[in-house]
């Protein structure tokens, strides 16, 4: 899978997640949501790791660096 989608979608994810969680209205929902976009930048973060790891693509220049 191309890794520009990944990053959109869960940069998609991450942010209707908030967008949710800025709805919830007990602490329970306001908890799950937490949790759940705390897993999402958990698994960005991990995946920006890699594409560190992994290096720039020479041949790629929409990747800014």
């Amino acid at each position: 899978m191309d890794p520009e989608k990944i990053m959109e979608g869960l940069s998609k994810e991450i942010l209707a997640t908030l967008k949710a969680m800025a709805k919830a209205k007990t602490p329970e929902e306001k908890l799950a949501y937490s949790e759940a976009v705390k897993n999402l930048c958990d698994s960005f973060g991990v995946f920006i790791d890699l594409l560190t790891e992994l290096g720039p693509d020479v041949d790629d220049e929409s990747i800014p660096f």
